[in-house]
């Protein structure tokens, strides 16, 4: 439910943003202020606790978005997260934007697992080969698994690509079970 509520939020604030540039400002403001909230308790407490005005949220909103140099549409679009009680689900909101900014633009991101870490060229040649099965331009983010043993294993969206060595001797020895 609250993935849903989340999507809604970050689809109107994705409507409001009119261009590119826009966008990736407002995701970067947007990151700093859930850093900085999860990095201050008392802000937190501030922003989430029912106890607290939301006179009093909007003030404090107000002051940290006039110091992280806030358009007046992000600090409105907190403003009405304010009003309904959905501060502490800017982390969501946040994740949920970036993904339909990236679609919006034809964007995919990939969680690409590796048996050993992969220099620019390679990452280059399989955000490359991604972008070809997907159709779409593909963003990986990286990370090293030696249980792989060799090569590696691509998630993109719900779709995974295996071309680890633990991914080929398990089907091997699938093969082999069912013979």
């Amino acid at each position: 439910m609250s993935l849903a509520i989340a999507s809604r939020f970050a689809r109107a604030l994705a409507d409001i943003l009119s261009t590119a540039e826009a966008a990736d400002e407002a995701v970067a403001k947007l990151r700093s202020f859930n850093e900085l909230q999860k990095g201050s308790p008392e802000l937190k407490n501030i922003l989430t606790s029912p106890a607290v005005p939301a006179r009093k949220k909007r003030a404090a909103v107000a002051r940290f978005a006039e110091t992280l140099g806030f358009s007046a549409v992000l600090r409105n679009f907190l403003y009405v997260l304010i009003d309904h009680r959905r501060t502490a689900m800017l982390g969501e909101i946040l994740a949920s934007l970036e993904a339909q900014l990236d679609e919006r633009r034809g964007i995919v991101r990939a969680e690409v697992h590796s048996s050993r870490p992969l220099d620019a060229a390679q990452r280059q040649a399989v955000e490359a080969a991604l972008g070809r099965a997907a159709g779409k331009q593909v963003f990986g983010k990286y990370a090293v698994d030696e249980a792989l043993i060799g090569g590696l294993v691509a998630r993109v969206g719900s779709r995974v690509y295996d071309g680890s060595v633990r991914g080929q001797l398990q089907a091997m020895r699938s093969r082999l079970v069912r013979s």
